[in-house]
């Protein structure tokens, strides 16, 4: 089931962390469930997405170069008084979360945390908020290549290729971002989690079991980005 707005359209999302690296990792994420995101890295830069975006919630780092997030959710509450909030704190202190709760933040993440934990809390909020639930199709096609969700089946060009679970996941990975260059730190974090402490040489490792199966003795659809990450795009 799918979560979006009541008009049938993406829920929208707001990232606001100065970490680019976390805010682009937490949109990854989010992009994967089908939502629209937009990041910001400032408070200020956050105000202004906020009326610009009109977020149906927003994920918000604590502590950001300008003002801190308690100052943030004030400045948008004043314009949109309902908008759920997440809020991203590397300090787990009472006094946070007293003070987070009276400026009216709807829910905490403590940094280290999980994309996976992340995305829960969103989906709850949300839930709560009055977001609709659809039936999604659980299958992806890319060109001749596809998967089901559901049931795990992988077929290319009507033929069916058997997939380990963890080739299966970076493949539904690759297969959800189309056409989109994913760096080996993007994969590492998607399909062995945040907190994975592996090597990058281990996506390189199951990029080419992936391609003995996918692109064996038919036009390649996994292309290497030199320095850059891989790419999965329909054969030309």
């Amino acid at each position: 089931m799918e979560l979006t707005r009541t008009d049938g359209s993406p829920l929208r999302v707001l990232v606001v962390d100065d970490e680019v690296n976390i805010a682009e990792l937490i949109s990854m994420a989010l992009r994967y469930e089908g939502w629209d995101v937009t990041t910001a890295h400032t408070g200020t830069r956050a105000v202004a997405a906020a009326k610009e975006f009109r977020p149906d919630a927003v994920v918000l780092d604590m502590m950001l170069p300008d003002f801190d997030g308690l100052e943030v959710l004030r400045r948008m509450r004043a314009s949109d008084p309902d908008v759920p909030v997440v809020f991203l704190t590397a300090r787990d202190a009472v006094e946070d979360r007293v003070a987070g709760l009276t400026a009216g933040g709807d829910d905490y993440v403590t940094k280290p945390f999980s994309l996976e934990e992340v995305v829960a809390r969103l989906r709850g909020l949300m839930r709560r908020s009055g977001a609709q639930q659809t039936a999604s199709s659980s299958v992806l096609t890319v060109g001749d290549l596809r998967l089901d969700e559901d049931s795990h089946e992988v077929f290319r060009d009507g033929e069916e290729i058997s997939l380990t679970a963890t080739e299966f996941e970076l493949l539904r990975f690759l297969m959800r971002n189309p056409r989109r260059v994913l760096s080996k730190a993007q994969i590492l974090d998607r399909v062995w989690n945040y907190d994975f402490g592996g090597q990058a040489n281990v996506v390189e490792l199951y990029i080419s079991y992936l391609r003995k199966k996918i692109d064996a003795g038919r036009d390649p659809m996994i292309h290497t980005m030199r320095g850059a990450g891989y790419v999965l795009k329909p054969a030309s």
